[in-house]
């Protein structure tokens, strides 16, 4: 690369480190595997950044690049992420703060209760992204995805009914 496209890149990295950041906490409790992961993610955007063509928008482009990282990385290490069980899930929901953001917290945690794959696709659904750009993030179809994501709904719905009776 030369010096414009690395200030170019450097720029980019910079305007959408959040996207980043944002999948290594949701991802990694650990402060350090997040540091490892983003190190990782940036690794992944530098080498690729040359064949980025634009035919995705850039978030688009680091979302993917930043998820198959990620998973990558997890299937690698052949190291589950820690999912809590259903009663896990309700001990933790019994403890945590009251106040106005009580659903958020319950919600939040039944996610990161998902199998890495389908937290990537819950993410990408709630960032915005239309089932045709999950499916090209993630290779995989878009009734794939309509299919996954309708399930994953019913799942969390049931959980969240039952968890938030369980904490009333």
């Amino acid at each position: 690369m030369n010096e414009a496209q690395q200030t170019d890149f450097v720029k980019t990295v910079e305007q959408h480190q959040g996207i980043i950041n944002n999948l290594c906490r949701l991802y990694h409790s650990n402060l350090e595997d997040q540091k490892d992961s983003r190190q990782d993610i940036v690794l992944q955007l530098w080498k690729s950044y040359p064949l980025f063509r634009g035919e995705s928008s850039v978030s688009t482009w680091i979302y993917r690049v930043s998820i198959h990282t990620i998973l990558a990385k997890i299937r690698k290490q052949k190291r589950r992420i820690t999912t809590a069980t259903f009663d896990d899930l309700c001990e933790s929901a019994a403890v945590l703060p009251l106040g106005v953001d009580d659903d958020i917290q319950l919600l939040k945690s039944i996610i990161a209760s998902l199998d890495a794959d389908n937290k990537a696709l819950v993410i990408l659904y709630l960032e915005g992204y239309k089932n045709k750009e999950i499916a090209t993030i993630l290779n995989i179809s878009a009734s794939n995805v309509s299919t996954r994501l309708n399930r994953i709904k019913a799942k969390l719905k049931n959980q969240y009914q039952k968890l938030h009776h369980a904490t009333k």
